[in-house]
């Protein structure tokens, strides 16, 4: 393997975000994903990559003195060389935005369906990414949101094998 390559994928290819951890300071952590590589810079810092297409979730959290100053969570699909993107913090080169939700109220929304979707067994990787724009959404208009059942799964993983 040449150094320009990672498990066979050129490096550029791969989407890098940076994980931070100061205990009750400051939080990056992701939720879940399917990490293709993993760099550890310091004690507190680390730099977790994906593949092309790998769909996860990047939640970000941080706090004063006097209690929880931000939080946000986003679903990201990486992208490709040559993809366009969107430029979200410590997310190198960005990604699609699926879902972008702040203030803890609704980031716990996010996580409360993500632990529903895992709940019935399904993998929120592989969760269509309609329902995450869906979710989205719907948070933003204050509306609830379709629950995600093996029914929609398996409608969305037969669209994707016909490749609609």
């Amino acid at each position: 393997m040449n150094a320009g390559s990672l498990f066979g994928a050129p490096r550029r290819a791969l989407t890098d975000v940076e994980l931070v951890w100061i205990e009750k300071r400051l939080e990056h952590w992701i939720r879940f994903g399917r990490i293709a590589h993993e760099r550890i810079l310091t004690r507190r810092t680390r730099v977790v990559s994906f593949r092309p297409d790998a769909v996860f979730a990047f939640v970000r959290w941080s706090a004063n003195d006097w209690g929880t100053v931000h939080s946000r969570i986003d679903v990201l699909r990486a992208v490709g060389r040559g993809e366009a993107y969107t430029s979200v913090p410590f997310v190198r080169p960005g990604g699609e935005v699926l879902l972008s939700v702040q203030g803890w109220p609704k980031v716990s929304q996010v996580l409360a369906q993500i632990d529903a979707i895992e709940a019935q067994a399904l993998d929120p990787c592989e969760t269509a990414p309609e329902h995450w724009l869906h979710l989205g959404n719907r948070i933003a208009a204050g509306q609830p949101a379709r629950a995600y059942t093996p029914l929609r799964h398996a409608a969305w993983l037969k669209r994707k094998a016909t490749g609609q």
